[in-house]
């Protein structure tokens, strides 16, 4: 009951603190732009409490899994002088704008921070070379600094990896610096060969997603069902077990995959692709602890955060990654219940918060950057779309994210049991 009652709290807060951060940001803007804001709510369904300000009621409801900002002439006709529609295009597109952009900017502050006080980054002067791969054979040694390679400059060893993966197994031209001196290397990478099946596994075997194309997905394995042996072997509910049969070679390349979907168990017999991955083989000495060196490290983290964000959302509507793998409120919830400690927290938070923004501001109707695109079509119509289109245009993108919802929320289900 109190592991219940601790995870409720964690989702509650964590959804109050971005809906509220999230509607301050049109509240905010609107009384800027001297917009009257008739209603500020925190929540849908029931009153839990209300209080009436000068001129906005300020209210917190039972739901706590929305809320919003009741502006004059926002929906409807209103010759008040302080109206919504009577605002200037730039006023209304700031208004709508401002809450997905505080949730963008709070979530870069946040991440920011949280890696600020987690260490310094990783430097480029190597601390221990590894037996068996490329550094050792070409002679690197520790306490080299790779200062660049392939003519890019290396100051982290994500720098690193990245022109080692690159390369696709071609030498790469290093510069070392060592004792003041500068020494050039054309080093070939070790290459690892392994097996890829395409799938996801969860910490209980079961498959979260496949890549498309995969030959998983081509011999008929799906999201949701469950691996329960490897080549015979139970893997007995066990992710690490189960990806250490897949790893494991023999002379036929072929593997048996036991799943089980609903009530069958179904076998099903793949031939794995084989994917290279490269290495170098050196590990990287930590830089100085320094505020400096924290700030540098924190802002590169937090540039990776982002470019992975945009990435993912990309990815959907590229089609590498599919519906059924997105997450909605019960597989966040999920996951926030799940969270352990203060600093884990507060990252789902960073990233649960970017992921509204970025969303937010898609140009989907009934999303910020729906009203945002029928702003620019009004600004370049130099006239107002007639309203009962305007209406339907968001009832249709509405419905479309209800059944959108609807679906994710079945997925997420599916896989919590």
């Amino acid at each position: 009951m109190i592991t219940f009652l601790i995870s409720a709290i964690k989702i509650i807060v964590l959804l109050g603190v971005l809906i509220t951060i999230h509607e301050l940001g049109h509240f905010v803007v609107a009384k800027l732009c001297k917009v009257k804001v008739n209603e500020f709510a925190i929540g849908f369904g029931p009153t839990l409490w209300r209080k009436q300000g000068k001129e906005t009621k300020y209210t917190l409801r039972l739901i706590p899994l929305g809320g919003y900002n009741s502006l004059e002439g926002e929906e409807g006709e209103s010759e008040h002088d302080r109206a919504f529609s009577k605002a200037s295009i730039p006023k209304r597109i700031a208004i709508v704008l401002a809450g997905a952009t505080v949730n963008i900017i709070f979530s870069i502050i946040l991440y920011f921070i949280l890696t600020l006080s987690s260490g310094t980054y990783i430097s480029n002067e190597i601390g221990e070379i590894l037996e068996g791969y490329a550094a050792q054979n070409y002679g690197l040694q520790a306490g080299d600094k790779i200062i660049e390679g392939n003519g890019k400059a290396i100051k982290s060893k994500k720098d690193l990896n990245e022109v080692v993966e690159n390369s696709q197994g071609q030498a790469i031209k290093m510069k070392i610096e060592r004792n003041g001196e500068t020494i050039e290397y054309h080093i070939e990478p070790s290459k690892i060969k392994s097996r890829v099946t395409g799938i996801y596994l969860d910490q209980k075997c079961k498959i979260i997603a496949l890549e498309k194309d995969s030959v998983s997905q081509r011999v008929g394995i799906q999201a949701n069902d469950l691996l329960v042996k490897v080549n015979g072997v139970n893997v007995n509910g066990d992710r690490n077990i189960a990806i250490q049969e897949i790893g494991k070679e023999d002379a036929s390349n072929v593997i048996f995959l036991t799943i089980q979907r609903g009530e069958e168990e179904i076998t099903m017999e793949l031939t794995p692709d084989y994917e290279y991955t490269y290495y170098l083989g050196v590990n990287l000495n930590p830089a100085e602890d320094t505020f400096f060196n924290r700030c540098i490290h924190a802002s590169m983290q937090t540039q990776e955060f982002l470019i992975s964000i945009v990435d993912n959302i990309k990815q959907l509507f590229t089609g590498n990654v599919g519906v059924d793998q997105m997450m909605g409120p019960v597989g966040i919830s999920e996951v926030v219940a799940k969270t352990d400690g203060i600093k884990e927290f507060f990252e789902m938070m960073a990233l649960i918060s970017l992921s509204l923004g970025v969303t937010n501001l898609l140009p989907i109707p009934a999303l910020d950057g729906g009203k945002i695109l029928i702003l620019a079509i009004e600004a370049i119509r130099r006239k107002p779309m007639k309203q009962q289109t305007e209406i339907n245009i968001q009832l249709l993108g509405f419905s479309i994210l209800i059944a959108l919802a609807l679906y994710v929320t079945y997925n997420d289900i599916l896989r919590i049991f």
